[in-house]
């Protein structure tokens, strides 16, 4: 008298549930890729080859028709320091990231300058990686 047994394991392996995880990752990870947008205004930086490790708070932006952003919100020069002081009144160590198209001339980068020094700001120049 033979005894079967009824249970029987299968040797094969669905991948249905692995793909649906996979699928739902990708999108995932090209939704929140998309969302990460630094800096918006299309600049063309000086280049350089320093990098530095500090992280900025805000940024301001000169664009080359003496245009100021603070972020991608755009301002007055007049109304500048002001905007900065509200943005970063809270800040235990203030630091601004300054994006200025390579055709502005340097006075107009003094101007930002004199802003951060009197009220005491960290001040990053923004950078393309020179080429080789």
């Amino acid at each position: 008298m033979a005894i079967r047994s009824s249970n029987k394991i299968s040797p094969s392996f669905s991948m249905s549930s692995m793909t649906d995880l996979v699928f739902l990752l990708l999108i995932f990870f090209m939704i929140t890729s998309t969302l990460v947008s630094p800096n918006a205004l299309k600049l063309l930086l000086p280049q350089s080859n320093n990098q530095t490790s500090a992280k900025a708070i805000t940024s301001v932006s000169i664009t080359r028709d003496f245009r100021y952003f603070v972020e991608t919100a755009p301002v007055s020069f007049s109304d500048l320091e002001r905007q900065l002081q509200l943005k970063l009144r809270e800040a235990a160590d203030p630091t601004i990231s300054l994006h200025v198209d390579k055709s502005v001339p340097m006075e107009e980068v003094v101007k930002v300058m004199n802003i951060a020094v009197r009220n005491k700001y960290k001040l990053i120049l923004a950078t393309a990686p020179e080429r080789k």
